[in-house]
């Protein structure tokens, strides 16, 4: 993994030439939240605060970090992720602009085995 390419080369053993794979950005093991949140999330939290909208989607295989990525702890300073981070920033932002009105609405999907789970309603 090369983050400062977004590069990722994946080799199969035995072979000489490993494929690559280029990104906007990568991050690895050692990646903090904060700048994961600070390079891939805010400028899309800053767009949505300028009308826009946006997106934040987590893709891999199941046990690589994406809900850990997305939730974190949201207690902890250092190791809360990128959704309590966002909806901080989209509300310190909010209330401190008096001058317009905002309407915040969020989801929060899980697909899972061509399965849509929406993970913010409680079933029963």
């Amino acid at each position: 993994m090369n983050k400062k390419t977004g590069e990722v080369l994946v080799q199969k053993p035995g072979e000489e030439i490993p494929k690559v794979f280029t990104f906007d950005s990568v991050y690895d093991w050692n990646s903090e939240q904060e700048t994961i949140f600070t390079e891939s999330a805010y400028p899309i939290i800053d767009n949505v605060m300028q009308g826009y909208n946006g997106t934040l989607f987590a893709y891999g295989q199941t046990g690589t970090g994406k809900t850990f990525t997305i939730s974190g702890l949201p207690k902890d300073p250092r190791l809360k992720g990128i959704m309590p981070r966002s909806f901080e920033a989209i509300f310190n932002q909010i209330q401190s602009d008096s001058s317009k009105e905002y309407l915040v609405r969020a989801s929060y999907l899980e697909i899972y085995n061509e399965e849509i789970k929406d993970l913010l309603f409680k079933n029963g």
